[in-house]
């Protein structure tokens, strides 16, 4: 219990310093250098630098890591990896580069490709959230005003005291006691199947109220319990959606396949995701 309790801290001290470096380059334009990938999506120094933030945080534990930024890693050599982690260091790097904010950093730990832990830090809006599938899933609003940085976190012998100024996900309002069925989707990624998707629960709901975010945000609304479902009728990769998921499934959500209702799985050959849905249980 104690090795997960650095591990998680490790990884939330990982995490909250990438956040860091990819604001300071997300507030000097000039400094947005946009490159292509070899699948044609976007690189930013702003990627490089967080993958090399979160690198050094984590490799002290001695557990393998996959990351976007180092995805050419062999199946035959990740296939003996049953403890492993799972690292996008700039999710939503279009949103990034449109400046709207919704971009996260995403950091989780797999177990026989299951996600146990997650952690999800939203530099712009210093919001943090934090799951191990042992204690659930949690959210901090503001890590400033809370007093969560580096230095505090570096003196923690456990996340007892993280977890004291968190509040415990999900959360509920009482605005959102009335509110109708919500659906998150896409901002960069709207499909016509996801379209087809929205009218068929207008059909069945009535009143439907659809919210476009960016990044792993989305699954982030689902597990606050602020909307009721994520589909994702369209293409994703395993870091795209580790982290939230294990904090989505601590909080007491489903992460499943759009195909077949079995939960997403991890570290596979094709590290690309099938169809998927998020929803509260």
């Amino acid at each position: 219990m104690k090795n997960r309790s650095q591990w998680l801290l490790g990884a939330i001290q990982g995490a909250i310093q990438a956040g860091e470096a990819i604001l300071e380059v997300y507030d000097a334009p000039d400094m947005i250098h946009v490159e292509k990938k070899a699948d044609d999506s976007p690189l930013t120094q702003a990627d490089r630098r967080a993958h090399k933030i979160i690198k050094a945080a984590i490799e002290k534990f001695g557990i393998p890591l996959l990351s976007e930024e180092g995805r050419d890693i062999p199946f035959s050599q990740r296939n003996d990896w049953p403890l492993m982690w799972i690292v996008d260091p700039l999710d939503g790097t279009k949103e990034f580069i449109k400046r709207n904010g919704e971009f996260t950093v995403n950091i989780a730990l797999c177990e026989d490709g299951a996600p146990t832990m997650g952690v999800i830090f939203v530099p712009v809006a210093d919001s943090l959230y934090f799951a191990d599938a042992n204690t659930g899933a949690f959210k901090i609003q503001s890590c400033r005003d809370a007093g969560v940085e580096n230095g505090w976190l570096e003196e923690l012998n456990g996340v007892d005291p993280l977890v004291n100024k968190a509040n415990r996900l999900p959360i509920r309002l009482e605005e959102d006691e009335d509110r109708p069925f919500t659906i998150m989707g896409s901002r960069s990624h709207a499909t016509q199947e996801l379209a087809q998707y929205v009218e068929e629960m207008r059909e069945v709901y009535g009143t439907v109220n659809f919210i476009s975010a960016g990044s792993s945000l989305k699954i982030c609304r689902v597990a606050e319990g602020r909307a009721d479902v994520y589909p994702r009728l369209g293409p994703t990769m395993e870091w795209d959606t580790a982290a939230g998921q294990a904090i989505a499934v601590a909080s007491g959500a489903q992460v499943v396949r759009h195909d077949n209702g079995l939960p997403l799985t991890y570290n596979k050959k094709d590290l690309r995701n099938p169809w998927f849905i998020v929803k509260r249980a």
